[in-house]
């Protein structure tokens, strides 16, 4: 499988200077095709095609004094930024013939030199290395100091150079590596995600909610205020708006560190994890949002999935519309409701449920349920399994 390894960068100035011209440089590549295409598009032309395209913003294009600068970068780079709207327009295609699942992708649109994120991507081709010194050789753009967290486990196919909205650089390596699994481990863990505790297992075990966003707002709004008061274009705005942005990559940085130890943390521990597919693009409309966004489910699952993949443990997710809330884990009657304020409950078979333990035991039993019956085998589902068509309602975030 491909993993990424992203490592902080110390660019000079005159490195920084030259990275600037080749984010630049790739925007405007990337901008121009998507005008000759819509152009075309518009005049009733056919489809431009990929190398058609690539001769005439980037090799004809160089030839003419608009353009020249285009030379003085890597012609990698230039290359890759076609790769991107060709991908782009791929999935835009894909998505509205119905090939692509999920949300609707829109039509690929300008970059901005304003855009908080800019990025330049090189591979083999570019004849990128690492030095004996350990810093990252880009071509046209010299010997990267980098900061080495870990060493790579393989060569890198390709690097990314990122220059995010607080204005650090890192750079983004792909890297092949094979799986490393872990010794067998006896237990199983169903997983309750929630506000009240980010994280209940079915073990019992509760995970707090760290709140990293709630805690940073008393700063946040000192320095958004301080962000408004500055005139519009002047220099103060910039280091002000950098100084918020600075502090939003903090938050950022505390929330993924502690999703990479509770995530490393489930996947050693246990063979198998099952969590609920939540719709978090819904839930996250509601008043809940911020507190949503704050907690950062979806990240926090996608790692449990590829760590799962990598260490050789088995990850599955169970229907969103499960009611896992709403059922006994005992007896495994439906309860007609079950309101958010409801914390603990108490079955009419005499069973008293924490709500969120509960919640977890029944996503254990039902993913458990699932993946027998997808082997073949016969198992009898939890009385909520067969029920869930007629539920009609999710039990809402916890």
């Amino acid at each position: 499988m491909q993993l990424r390894y992203s490592f902080r960068l110390s660019p000079t100035p005159g490195q920084r200077q030259a990275l600037a011209q080749a984010f630049g440089c790739a925007r405007v590549v990337f901008n121009d095709a998507l005008r000759a295409r819509q152009d075309a598009y518009a005049a009733g032309l056919p489809y431009i095609s990929d190398g058609d395209l690539s001769k005439q913003v980037i090799t004809a294009a160089r030839q003419t004094p608009e353009r020249a600068w285009l030379g003085e970068v890597s012609a990698v780079v230039l290359q890759q930024a076609l790769a991107d709207l060709n991908t782009a327009y791929r999935n835009f295609f894909a998505s509205l013939s119905g090939k692509r699942k999920g949300p609707h992708i829109a039509p690929p649109r300008c970059r901005s030199k304003k855009d908080n994120r800019q990025a330049i991507r090189f591979t083999k081709n570019a004849r990128f290395s690492i030095t004996p010194g350990g810093r990252l050789r880009l071509p046209k753009i010299g010997d990267v100091a980098v900061r080495w967290s870990r060493s790579l486990p393989a060569e890198p196919s390709s690097v990314t150079v990122v220059k995010d909205a607080a204005g650090r650089y890192f750079a983004s390596f792909v890297v092949k590596v094979a799986g490393h699994p872990l010794p067998q481990a006896q237990t199983e863990i169903g997983i309750d995600l929630g506000l009240a505790h980010f994280a209940v297992l079915s073990n019992g075990r509760k995970i707090g909610s760290p709140r990293f966003l709630r805690r940073a707002e008393k700063k946040l709004k000192r320095l958004q205020r301080a962000l408004s008061r500055k005139e519009k274009g002047s220099n103060n705005r910039a280091k002000a708006r950098h100084a918020v942005a600075r502090q939003h990559a903090k938050v950022a940085d505390a929330r993924r560190e502690f999703h990479h130890q509770e995530s490393t943390r489930i996947i050693r521990d246990n063979q198998t994890v099952i969590v609920e597919d939540l719709a978090v693009n819904g839930l996250a409309r509601t008043r809940l949002a911020k507190s949503m966004h704050d907690a950062g489910w979806s990240a926090f699952v996608a790692m449990l999935e590829y760590k799962a993949a990598l260490y050789g443990r088995t990850f599955h997710r169970i229907n969103r519309w499960f009611p896992s809330s709403k059922m006994c884990s005992t007896c495994g009657a439906l309860a007609e409701s079950m309101p958010l304020n409801v914390r603990s409950w108490v079955c009419p078979c005499g069973a008293a449920h924490d709500r969120d333990v509960n919640a977890a035991i029944n996503i254990l039993t039902a993913g458990r349920a699932e993946r027998l019956n997808a082997c073949g085998d016969l198992v009898r589902p939890p009385l909520a399994v067969a029920q869930v068509s007629e539920a009609g309602s999710h039990r809402g975030a916890a």
